[in-house]
């Protein structure tokens, strides 16, 4: 009997162990393998571990790195990431459990009185029963890899929620970084406005004097104050800004903005905010920017579900067991010969189901083909954010240089206007129109300079920086690999393992 009994055992842990999900293939590479050249790209670009840049380096600005860290400590939506990330680990282990039977003891005891009609003796009576079962309740044998499926599918979610929350936090980063540069650069064009606002008073001071001896015409006067009420509109518009500026970073912050922050300074806006990083190859992206290593995961779990779907074709056997001991006496129960067992397997074949099965088949691979789409959307999009953040690095850096020497060249402008229209050589027109194009330029020199830093700062964002707040010591290209249920699993050169963990602690069983 117990030879006949091998084959039987052999057979049902091969069948166990077999699953009917696809095998996992990542899709093609949906962009060039290279970024696009042009004019307005450097030539030459270095390759380099860029991502591995900690945001702690990248800012050199204490007080922004202070800002960050605050951010990162209390921010909500930060809270609301890492709470997901805990409620998908805990579906996951719920999903999992379903792999091994539940272990159940019952104690149960009755006592009902019947009347005589039903006695069977004439005579009215208490009926006794008691008992104390230990076993198992409808678990079910995965012959053909459903539960396994579905745990996988849980797996992938659980992975994706991770790469989330890194998502969040480099969008976070980048956006207490943006807050803060344009604060400074709305103190720096408040200040700016402050200064011009001054000059413009005094010159209008002077004229008013003049005019009022007769030498300055009235033309002059009323030009003087034209140039007065717009720098004063430019300051109640710069306060405003300020102001509002503070009131995002304190929503990012998720507390009160520090006072050393909040306090208006003299801020020029030129020291250098941000390092220059060097962009590596596009591929790179796959396995650096979290929002792409997210939707390869969704793909795996929408490939995991058709396993399942597939499984639910076939017979399902469940079983029940127990053991346990039974008596009519409750003295009696763990007394001799009252021992008790149970063994019920039950089997499920569907016949016919009006084409559900089918119906959540077809289903099941639809949605892998609407997570390969959104799969590569999400790499053409990270693809188009870094080919945009090169192009913006490159014609920033000129826009900068040019408009610089504009500012230069205006300020030449305003100095001999200065000198002629002292020397009573020209008029207050000439005089006003240089102070106005000096004032002009300067803004926007600062807006570009703002404009240069956000795009460096987007650019570090594209390319999946701002995860880790310290640069390693040692910087190498090696993907980084992480134990699944006691396999490792290397993330993305190998790209046909249908369980990936990149990131973060493996999930508590």
């Amino acid at each position: 009997m117990r030879k006949s009994f091998l084959p039987i055992m052999i057979m049902t842990v091969t069948l166990t162990g077999c699953t009917l999900m696809p095998d996992y293939k990542r899709p093609n590479l949906p962009v060039n393998d290279a970024w696009p050249s042009g004019e307005a790209y450097a030539k030459g670009a270095q390759q380099a571990n860029y991502v591995e840049l900690g945001w702690q380096q990248f800012f050199s600005d204490k007080e922004l790195q202070n800002l960050i860290a605050t951010a990162l400590a209390n921010n909500r939506d930060m809270r609301i990431a890492a709470l997901n990330v805990a409620a998908y680990e805990a579906q996951y282990r719920i999903q999992k459990s379903e792999l091994y039977p539940e272990l159940d003891a019952t104690g149960s005891g009755s006592r009902q009185h019947l009347p005589r009609d039903l006695t069977g003796t004439n005579k009215s009576g208490v009926r006794s029963s008691w008992g104390v079962t230990l076993g198992v309740t409808s678990y079910e044998l995965d012959f053909f890899g459903r539960i396994r499926s579905l745990n996988e599918a849980a797996l992938q979610q659980y992975l994706s929620t991770q790469e989330a929350q890194r998502n969040t936090q480099i969008s976070l980063v980048a956006s207490v970084a943006n807050a803060w540069l344009t604060l400074q650069a709305d103190r720096a064009l408040l200040k700016l406005t402050e200064e011009t606002l001054q000059n413009y008073e005094s010159n209008y001071d002077l004229i008013k004097r003049s005019n009022e001896v007769g030498v300055a015409s009235s033309l002059d006067l009323a030009q003087a104050r034209t140039a007065v009420e717009g720098a004063r509109v430019s300051q109640a518009t710069y306060k405003r800004q300020v102001a509002q500026d503070i009131n995002l970073l304190t929503l990012l912050l998720g507390k009160e903005v520090p006072a050393n922050a909040k306090n208006v300074k003299d801020s020029n806006f030129d020291m250098q905010y941000v390092k220059e990083i060097p962009a590596g190859l596009p591929s790179d992206l796959i396995q650096n920017r979290p929002d792409i290593i997210a939707a390869e995961h969704q793909l795996m779990a929408a490939n995991a579900n058709i396993g399942a779907a597939r499984a639910a074709f076939f017979p399902s056997i469940s079983l029940t067991s127990n053991v346990g001991t039974m008596s009519t006496n409750f003295s009696n129960l763990f007394s001799d010969h009252q021992g008790s067992w149970l063994f019920q397997p039950t089997i499920n074949l569907p016949i016919f189901t009006a084409g559900r099965l089918k119906g959540n088949l077809d289903y099941a691979k639809i949605q892998k083909d609407v997570n390969i789409a959104n799969y590569e959307k999400t790499i053409q999009t990270a693809f188009r954010e870094v080919a945009d953040g090169l192009a913006a690095r490159e014609t920033y850096q000129e826009q900068v240089v040019a408009q610089s020497n504009f500012v230069a060249a205006n300020q030449t402008y305003y100095d001999l206007a200065n000198q002629r229209y002292q020397a009573g050589i020209d008029n207050y027109i000439s005089l006003l129109d240089a102070q106005r194009q000096l004032f002009s330029s300067q803004q926007d020199l600062i807006n570009v300079r703002l404009a240069q830093l956000t795009s460096e700062v987007n650019l570090y964002k594209a390319l999946g920086g701002g995860w880790q707040a310290t640069t390693p010591n040692t910087l190498t290209n090696q993907v980084p690999q992480k134990k699944v249920d006691g396999k490792v699993n290397q993330t993305i050169k190998e790209g046909t393992s249908s369980t990936v963990k990149p990131h973060d602690d493996q999930p508590k069983a």
